[in-house]
């Protein structure tokens, strides 16, 4: 495994796989890595000759920057991590070589990126936009593997594909679980032990939900859900959306559309950590 940090350093190496014919898989991350981030390493591993991971840090994608500085970051475990997993390349630039001077594009893909994540994080999906986008054009991949955990930005990044006219084939992985349930993310590693046991009730609500729905309407079932969650004092739920999976907008009943999601962020813990997680209602 190779680790560069300038992007012409990454390109020289690219140049010669692509003189080979080989497939190239790109891994985005944002660094301090888990298990639900070797899970999308192996996948591209297994479809394709070459995987690049980015660890990168994207101060575009943060509309707080308090949430910025205390975000988990250990390049050096990430790399150990990546080596047993089996990549080719870890790519980890610094802020300056991915941003040479302020990126002032603007991305906006309605209404998947005003609701939900769009709405309470104002600019964070322009952010993404604008890093996956560069690194697309660094890296110019076959594939790009994205966690389901994600499940907005994944809709975001499909509408960005299109937008810039990209070939670039767009493979979500599912979203991988704690023995509790609880959503694997980076994240996770600021709570205490006590407040990862609480955290986990949020996917036992959501499951639950899922049963519940069969005999309430989509009010009542959004209420149950946020109700539930908020009795623990260590839970706060920011927003709860019931939605269309085509348009991600709110849905009034059941039978409004075929695809239908929750898709949930609560806080967690007297330092509040932002946590999301989602579940099917009709597939």
């Amino acid at each position: 495994m190779k680790l560069c940090k300038k992007i012409v350093e990454l390109q020289n190496e690219l140049f010669e796989v692509r003189k080979k014919g080989q497939s190239v898989g790109l891994v985005p991350t944002m660094g301090a890595l888990h298990d639900g981030h070797v899970s999308l390493v192996k996948r591209s591993i297994a479809e394709n000759d070459v995987t690049i991971v980015s660890v990168f840090l994207n101060p575009t994608q943060f509309n707080d920057k308090k949430d910025l500085e205390r975000y988990p970051q250990n390049l050096d475990a990430d790399c150990e991590l990546l080596e047993k997993c089996g990549a080719d390349y870890v790519f980890a630039p610094t802020v300056k070589e991915m941003y040479p001077v302020p990126d002032k594009r603007r991305f906006d893909f309605p209404p998947v990126t005003s609701v939900m994540e769009g709405a309470h994080r104002p600019g964070h999906f322009n952010g993404v936009c604008q890093v996956v986008s560069r690194l697309f054009y660094i890296t110019k991949p076959d594939a790009a593997y994205f966690g389901e955990k994600d499940w907005q930005q994944i809709a975001v990044i499909k509408q960005l594909v299109k937008s810039l006219g990209l070939k670039i084939k767009i493979v979500e992985c599912e979203l991988i679980r704690e023995e509790s349930g609880l959503a694997m993310s980076s994240r996770n590693a600021l709570l205490t032990a006590e407040e990862r046991d609480v955290a986990s009730n949020i996917y036992r609500v959501l499951k639950e939900s899922v049963s519940y729905a069969t005999s309430h309407s989509v009010q009542e079932t959004h209420d149950f859900v946020v109700n539930s969650i908020n009795t623990y004092p260590e839970l706060k739920v920011e927003y709860f959306s019931i939605v269309n999976n085509d348009t991600l907008e709110d849905v009034a009943k059941w039978d409004d559309c075929q695809g239908i999601s929750g898709c949930i962020t609560v806080f967690c813990g007297k330092t509040p950590i932002r946590l999301i997680d989602h579940i099917a209602y009709k597939e």
